[in-house]
């Protein structure tokens, strides 16, 4: 019985140590994505500027000035390809604990039934041995007022036998 308590309580340990590890990995997912976010808010604020940059003759926009303000955006583009990868794994790491909640919630749910059959089971057992024992009891107790009655029985012959033989040689 001790080790299977020990076992529980290093595999509990364990389960623990693994639920610690997957939420620290899920923040830290959380920091790159909120990171990326950040970054992608800048870049598309740098964007909006260079759009509104007209370096050219008469105000207009340059070729640089173009091929800036697209560098930028290609810079945007490829942050978002980062985002949508990062909150895939995001959601990849939620669906993860999701299920393991499921599987410890089933876990849970067949040891409360194990134990309520184990306790069904021994209040069987209990009822039958309460059972069995007032029938003994029951038993013994007849058997000793059988005996009871026979001990006064003879012993009302044998004072009755002594009475009469007293009386005889009295008379």
């Amino acid at each position: 019985m001790k080790k299977y308590i020990y076992l529980c309580t290093i595999l509990l340990i364990h389960f623990q140590a693994f639920a610690q590890q997957d939420t620290s990995a899920y923040a830290s997912q959380r920091v790159k994505v909120n990171t990326l976010l950040k970054e992608r808010s800048e870049r598309f604020g740098q964007y909006d500027e260079s759009l509104n940059q007209r370096t050219g003759i008469f105000g207009w926009q340059t070729k640089k000035d173009i091929k800036n303000s697209n560098e930028i955006l290609r810079q945007v583009v490829l942050t978002d390809n980062n985002i949508f990868k990062e909150l895939k794994i995001l959601m990849e790491y939620k669906d993860l604990q999701n299920q393991q909640k499921v599987e410890v919630a089933d876990h849970s749910q067949e040891r409360i039934e194990g134990y309520m059959q184990t306790i069904k089971k021994l209040q069987d057992q209990n009822a039958a041995l309460q059972k069995e024992a007032k029938q003994d009891g029951s038993g013994i107790s007849t058997y000793i007022i059988i005996v009871l009655i026979l001990v006064i029985i003879a012993m009302f012959f044998f004072f009755n036998n002594k009475l009469k033989r007293y009386e005889k040689g009295n008379i």
